[in-house]
């Protein structure tokens, strides 16, 4: 069936896009360099990381990731990030979620500088995506939603979008993100959590369905109104149909239930990911295009 919002070709061109910004300063004499900060072993998170730096590459961003042990203290980080905020050719710093649970994650997102915060979970750039102001940065996977809603010309202005999970890092900033007065926005938001009651109803009234919540194939059929666009975000592993021991990874909707009655759905893999890397290489070669402009003035 041939209703998927294809994030791998959308991202494409968005990446193509960016990489003639990136050949631009380059020849300014600028190269735009991003900084992976990764605590601890995490299997997910190295992939997630090597996946980053390979987009990273093939674009002309040169990255480098800093390796720290599960053991390292909070002031040690802290004094790590510190310094990348003060390196002159280092235009974006990303510090790789899950942190070992010994550290404060919302002191050390807090740390990095607003102007290199290419995640866009400083509250500086986060009460500026609230406040409508452009000038911030967007976290990724919201932002790469919009534009998957945006290119797809599925979701007119106006439409109504009901958002699964209430987190800081998708549902929160991604509501607001959709109501804005401005491109890819103009949506009537419902934030939907484990606490709302008629839950199924609500998704029933939705022309678009976020699921951000972090539970394997929690949106099933009979929550989809036919026609409706459907956004998958989760990233869920569970136990594979192999051997004992192998696992896979599924998203939030049952997949094949919920397909032949959308008007559009993302895959999982290859909707929203690709998106969300897209977005990060386009804040990172914002950031480095703010210092040229910053050396013009």
């Amino acid at each position: 069936m041939d209703n998927l919002l294809d994030g791998r070709s959308i991202g494409e061109e968005i990446r193509d896009r960016v990489s003639q910004r990136v050949d631009r300063l380059r020849k300014e004499g600028i190269v735009p360099r991003l900084v992976f900060v990764r605590i601890g072993r995490d299997m997910a998170s190295q992939v997630y990381v090597g996946m980053k730096e390979r987009a990273a590459a093939r674009i002309g961003i040169e990255s480098e990731t800093v390796v720290l042990p599960d053991s390292v203290g909070e002031e040690e980080v802290l004094g790590r990030i510190d310094s990348l905020n003060r390196d002159a050719r280092v235009h974006g710093i990303l510090i790789q979620a899950p942190l070992p649970p010994s550290l404060g994650s919302s002191r050390i997102f807090s740390a990095v500088s607003p102007g290199k915060d290419v995640d866009g979970f400083h509250p500086v750039n986060m009460g500026k995506l609230l406040l409508g102001d452009t000038t911030g940065f967007v976290p990724c996977t919201p932002a790469g939603i919009r534009e998957l809603l945006r290119r797809s010309g599925r979701a007119p202005r106006g439409s109504h979008a009901v958002i699964l999970g209430r987190g800081n890092i998708v549902g929160k900033p991604l509501a607001a993100l959709l109501a804005r007065k401005a491109p890819g926005g103009d949506f009537t938001v419902t934030l939907c959590h484990s606490r709302t009651r008629d839950l199924e109803e609500h998704c029933r009234r939705a022309d678009v369905l976020v699921a951000a919540i972090g539970i394997p194939g929690r949106v099933t059929r009979d929550m989809v109104r036919p026609g409706a666009v459907v956004i998958d975000v989760g990233v869920n592993r569970i136990a594979g149909p192999g051997k004992p021991g192998d696992t896979m990874l599924v998203g939030d909707v049952d997949f094949p239930e919920v397909q032949p009655i959308a008007g559009c759905i993302t895959p999982n893999p290859g909707g929203v990911g690709p998106m969300t890397v897209a977005m990060l290489m386009e804040n990172t070669t914002r950031a480095a295009e703010a210092t040229l402009s910053d050396e013009s003035a």
